[in-house]
């Protein structure tokens, strides 16, 4: 696995093992906890957003006890019958199974295999459309972004077309995606073990027969996580996508349109508890991606915006600005 997952494996490694169920809830309040807190709340979907993960802070939280999961509107849901730490079986749905097995054969069969060097920036071009709920006004954005290859340098990124400059990694301090390629590579390619891999947190063997509704949510947020990177080594998004199609409760619903007015089904996780509103959108017929659909609320909580994304263009280039 890649070094991030080495390094929250090896910290602090005398410690005594957390039973299964601390572990998933310690992982799970990471997760959800990256969710509420990203650095800018007023977030454009689909762009990679990165999940830094300070190790030390990391295992600290999975050895201190309980957690208590948080809703998007800040109720606690410890109490829920039907929360994700049931072991009750869910049906996949055959036809989110067949969207997301024929998405990853597209993609095996027209991925372009690309290598950048650690100081190279990944440049990508992406169109935001976003419609106030209440109002039905529209705006549009197009957002670019330069993403250090290796976090060693700053990177600019546009979000609903401000710029923000993001600062390098810091000491002991991973991503998630990791950005370096290497460790991209080091991901396995296979679905079952790339799902392994990441709920896991590199410390467990769990086989995905045995995981919890927990194990599957976190599955499907990193999985997602990992599809919003513009450029992934040869072999992974088709692996990514196989994998989302193992994942038992997510949703086909047809009729959907991207942000370029194409018809598409949206492939959703309903009962994850931050994914309300989010779908991967795919070509009906030939199962293209196409984009993504998120929703957000505004600071004051008084205005909700549907936002629709995609990918116009990207590329690998040698400095900040520089444009293919």
């Amino acid at each position: 696995m890649s070094d991030e997952l080495e390094l929250l494996r090896d910290w602090n490694a005398d410690a005594a093992p957390l039973t299964e169920e601390a572990r998933a809830q310690a992982r799970h309040r990471l997760l959800n906890s990256m969710t509420r807190t990203q650095r800018h709340p007023d977030t454009a979907p689909g762009r990679r957003h990165v999940l830094r993960l300070a190790a030390a802070a990391v295992v600290t939280m999975a050895v201190t006890g309980t957690a208590v999961l948080i809703a998007p509107d800040g109720a606690d849901e410890g109490g829920r019958t039907d929360h994700p730490g049931s072991n009750a079986p869910r049906m996949r749905n055959a036809g989110a199974v067949t969207v997301l097995n024929g998405a990853a054969a597209l993609a095996s069969r027209h991925e372009k295999p690309v290598a950048p060097r650690d100081d190279q920036f990944i440049y990508s071009k992406r169109v935001i459309q976003e419609t106030e709920q209440q109002t039905g006004a529209v705006k549009s954005y197009v957002d670019v972004n330069w993403d250090s290859v290796d976090g060693s340098q700053r990177s600019l990124t546009m979000e609903l077309g401000r710029v923000i400059w993001e600062e390098p990694m810091g000491k002991n301090e991973g991503v998630w995606p990791p950005r370096e390629w290497s460790a991209l590579k080091k991901l396995p390619t296979d679905p079952e073990q790339l799902i392994q891999g990441i709920i896991a947190v590199g410390t467990s063997d769990k086989p995905i027969d045995e995981f919890t509704a927990w194990d599957w949510y976190d599955a499907y947020f990193m999985l997602g996580e990992l599809l919003k990177w513009p450029v992934l080594p040869e072999g992974l998004r088709p692996a990514a996508y196989a994998a989302l199609a193992l994942v038992p409760g997510v949703k086909a619903t047809p009729r959907m349109k991207d942000s370029a007015g194409r018809r598409g089904v949206g492939i959703s996780y309903p009962d994850g508890p931050s994914e309300k509103g989010k779908y991967l959108i795919f070509d009906p017929e030939s199962y293209e991606f196409l984009g993504f659909r998120a929703e957000r609320t505004s600071r004051s909580g008084k205005k909700t915006y549907v936002q629709l994304s995609h990918v116009v263009d990207w590329a690998i280039v040698d400095r900040l600005r520089q444009r293919p």
